[in-house]
């Protein structure tokens, strides 16, 4: 699973590889702002304190289907 970071203004922070190194890239709506090193890298174009990280929940699952009791021999 991807780890992202989104802040204010469409901002939003990934993890990358480019060129066979890992960096941090920073998008704004989508484009690519930076490719970065470093997290004092990213800093230089988003307010760190403003950065929330997106956890991703599993799906939900369709309910069970309700399956009415039946009586038994021993409950007449």
């Amino acid at each position: 699973m991807e780890r992202r970071w989104v802040g204010l203004d469409g901002y939003e922070v990934v993890g990358a590889v480019r060129a066979g190194r890992q960096v941090l890239r920073v998008r704004r709506h989508g484009w690519v702002v930076a490719d970065c090193s470093s997290v004092a890298e990213v800093a230089r174009h988003v307010e760190l304190a403003d950065l929330c990280e997106v956890i991703e929940l599993p799906a939900r699952r369709e309910p069970e289907k309700i399956v009415r009791a039946g009586t038994s021999s021993h409950h007449r």
